[in-house]
């Protein structure tokens, strides 16, 4: 092959091995977009029916508005893959490829796990290590999902509290303190209608794919698989 066309295939095998992560960022982005003309104008309409100041479109993305729906949506999101991480060490569905095998169920051993003297050459370093920075890495999934889910929870409470105190003081109520927004139920009905809808997500995915299909996918079992199969990839 020429320079120039492996410097063709480059960026096109480049643009295959992350196109899934590509569409996702790309969805995301457009999701956003929506989100935020949407949101927008839903707002600007609830003014003008006040006889309220409008906002241009800058304006609403760096408002507490804004924020607070966003944060609450990537906080329950967070929380999911968060407990579906923790879970599934232990937990087991039998039928689901989404889940471990029962024989399987835990930590699992050192050999099964390639970590230490276990280890191939292409390893990640800490995982050939011992001590703190093995057990540090056999956790950084967790670790960095929990403090995710943690901070976006927080901007929630932090803009969540901002917006309600906003439309407190528009209807001469007085703000609340953190302490009382903390206890409030604007606070909590926010967390919990994302995190039953989250919730429910993972359980149908678990249970659909026992008895479903989609030929081709590695979330689906193969199609001609057992429906009592479980933990194999299609």
């Amino acid at each position: 092959m020429s320079d120039s066309r492996a410097a063709t295939g480059r960026p096109r095998a480049w643009l295959r091995d992350h196109s899934l992560t590509l569409a996702f960022t790309l969805l995301l982005l457009g999701a956003l977009v929506g989100q935020a003309l949407t949101g927008l104008a839903g707002y600007n309409e609830q003014a003008r029916d006040a006889q309220l100041p409008t906002l241009s479109l800058l304006q609403y993305l760096t408002s507490s508005q804004f924020a607070v729906d966003v944060a609450e949506n990537w906080q329950s999101e967070y929380l999911q893959f968060l407990l579906y991480i923790l879970l599934t060490v232990w937990l087991v569905q039998v039928g689901s490829p989404e889940s471990k095998k029962p024989e399987e169920r835990g930590r699992e051993t050192f050999e099964d796990q390639r970590i230490g003297s276990y280890a191939t050459s292409g390893s990640p370093a800490w995982a050939k290590l011992r001590g703190w920075r093995l057990i540090l890495f056999s956790h950084s999934l967790g670790l960095v999902m929990g403090l995710v889910f943690l901070g976006s929870w927080s901007a929630q409470f932090v803009a969540g509290r901002s917006a309600y105190n906003a439309d407190q003081i528009q209807d001469l109520q007085a703000p609340l303190t953190w302490a009382q927004y903390l206890q409030a139920p604007d606070f909590w009905n926010r967390t919990f209608q994302n995190w039953q809808s989250e919730f429910l997500a993972v359980v149908t995915m678990v249970v659909f794919s026992i008895y479903l299909r989609e030929r081709g996918s590695p979330e689906s079992k193969p199609v001609g698989a057992a429906h009592d199969s479980t933990g194999v990839d299609g």
